[in-house]
């Protein structure tokens, strides 16, 4: 790590976060969510010129609920109504060879109630408008201090912490700041990753790509602010922003070959037809190397968002960032506030570098679809054949990974998944979503901390929650007797972190109906919580619960976990 200027601090922070984009934001709401000060360094004082159109699936929007940010996401975002396809064309003159269409982003599947729709529909909205608008909101929050047009420039690391040097580009002024934690939240070319000396691994050889920000009124192209098209053809994915007439153009460029000073030859060559002129909008180059942070962690500084996985533009699903700013958020928070433990900070990387690496795989699935089309193009295949191929790809888009299968902060079980149930309480997994009967949603009723969602007749979980407070652990008691709760929620009590996703349950398993499910679990047939199945006081008093504790919030390392649900 290069040491920065000796510079004696001039201001303190608990947590200085580097970046105010959306990640950036993301990260500073969430520790005020849990009543953490910090300072957010950011060198621009304006948004990006040339903005990109984030995805933010119902699983994203859900992490946004929380902080009270989803109806600001969709007042600003594309119209609810926007329907969007994805088009396979040898030619933009050439009929669609298939289309993958995607309804209107309404709410999905609303006839399904086991617990897996989200409790948000998914967004798309513009990048620089996103930023602008959470910006503003870090702007009038007083447990934010932003600093705009500072500009990062180094750091070392010290006990309890770091110094970091930033520069006021107005004035040329020079301030160092003294900070327990740093959150490097500054994109792909991360200043903060090149100071940690943090390599990037890409998956493979990088190939170069240009993009190509365009307007254009060609009527080839489709038209429309309620439609939201995704054009692969001739090597070249074209995909259209809001607004009707406004594109941007993915094209790979020989890494032999310079990138052409001639943005409109090179977009009517792609596409294969006569272009009407466009106005071009800017060009940017990238490469596809789908790269993940060796580490997301060097002391006390941590990599967030792109700065710990470059995936934009390949892929427009910002869940992944989101998903980052939210777990070290949290995770910070509860350490500064006491309640979390040594080894809380280091389940950051663990949870998460892993979700950046499956995502890349689908990805890459994604690129070589494309690479193969075109090569099948350009050998002379039929459209018969064409569709024929891409139908056979079960996988248009990339995902979040949903689960948290090798955490060291989750005790997990010995139930294996269930195929014909993927919804329940397992341990690692999110939470089910369910609509309860006065019409809330269950989600809008758990506590910013932990909550024990308690499904038991008479509330038995209570003595958990009381140990656990007296400890000062934030824990809410949930005791829920709604049916439709009862009815997806397949344990009587269990433990759900800030992020929604369960780290422990105990009783007996129960089905839909309220039968047990599983021989020799130590269920019975009498429905959710049976007192016979586990006895909450006993196991809090033997110190199981405190156990419990101890590893979901990184109080002791994880080691073997005994059997720690009595029947």
């Amino acid at each position: 790590m290069p040491v920065a200027v000796d510079e004696r601090p001039t201001l303190r922070s608990q947590v200085l976060v580097v970046g105010a984009g959306p990640v950036g934001a993301i990260l500073a709401l969430e520790l005020a969510h849990h009543g953490v000060a910090c300072t957010v360094v950011e060198r621009s004082v304006t948004a990006a010129r040339h903005p990109g159109l984030d995805l933010l699936s119902g699983r994203g929007m859900e992490l946004l609920r929380r902080l009270g940010l989803a109806d600001l996401v969709r007042r600003h975002g594309v119209p609810a109504d926007s329907a969007a396809d994805l088009q396979w064309r040898r030619g933009l003159d050439d009929p669609p060879v298939l289309i993958s269409h995607s309804a209107p982003f309404l709410d999905s599947a609303p006839s399904l109630d086991d617990g897996s729709v989200p409790v948000e529909r998914q967004q798309r909205v513009s990048g620089t408008e996103l930023a602008r608008q959470l910006r503003a909101v870090l702007r009038g929050h007083p447990l934010v201090d932003l600093r705009e047009g500072w500009t990062f420039t180094g750091l070392r690391a010290e006990a309890g912490g770091a110094v970091v040097n930033v520069i006021e580009t107005r004035t040329g002024i020079r301030h160092a700041v003294q900070a327990q934690h740093v959150a490097g939240c500054d994109g792909a070319q991360s200043t903060v990753r090149r100071c940690l000396d943090v390599p990037m691994q890409p998956l493979g050889p990088a190939g170069q790509h240009c993009s190509v920000f365009f307007r254009s009124a060609d009527p080839c192209l489709p038209a429309g602010e309620r439609s939201l098209s995704t054009i692969i053809v001739g090597g070249l994915t074209t995909v259209s922003r809001s607004g009707g007439d406004t594109w941007v153009g993915h094209l790979p460029v020989p890494s032999d070959e310079p990138v052409t000073t001639d943005p409109v030859s090179m977009l009517r060559g792609r596409l294969g037809l006569g272009l009407e002129v466009p106005e071009i909008l800017g060009v940017t180059q990238w490469d596809d190397s789908l790269a993940v942070a060796t580490a997301y962690r060097s002391g006390p500084v941590y990599l967030v968002g792109e700065a710990a996985h470059r995936f934009h533009p390949v892929s427009d699903l910002a869940d992944t960032s989101i998903g980052d700013a939210v777990d070290l958020g949290w995770k910070l928070a509860a350490v500064i506030s006491g309640w979390g433990g040594p080894e809380l900070l280091a389940s950051y990387e663990c949870e998460r570098r892993p979700c950046a690496l499956i995502d890349r795989e689908l990805l890459t699935r994604e690129l070589e679809t494309r690479r193969r089309f075109n090569r099948l193009v350009t050998a002379g295949a039929g459209r018969e054949f064409l569709a024929g191929v891409l139908r056979q790809e079960t996988h248009f888009g990339s995902r979040l990974a949903g689960r948290y299968d090798t955490s060291p902060i989750i005790w997990y079980d010995d139930e294996a998944a269930d195929p014909l149930r993927p919804t329940t309480t397992r341990p690692g997994g999110r939470a089910p979503a369910v609509r309860l009967r006065d019409g809330t949603h269950l989600f809008d009723r758990l506590g910013p901390a932990l909550t024990l969602v308690d499904l038991t007749p008479g509330g038995a979980g209570r003595p958990l929650v009381d140990a656990a407070n007296e400890r000062g652990i934030p824990v809410t008691h949930l005791h829920l007797t709604d049916p439709a709760a009862r009815a997806v929620w397949d344990r009587p009590l269990v433990l759900v972190r800030p992020d929604q996703h369960i780290a422990w349950r105990a009783g007996a398993p129960t089905g839909p109906t309220g039968p047990d499910r599983s021989a020799g679990s130590g269920g019975t047939a009498g429905g959710v919580g049976s007192a016979d199945s586990f006895n909450p006081a006993g196991f809090a008093a033997a110190g199981g619960w405190h156990a419990v504790l101890d590893l979901v919030l990184g109080f002791r390392p994880a080691a073997r976990r005994q059997d720690h649900v009595n029947a």
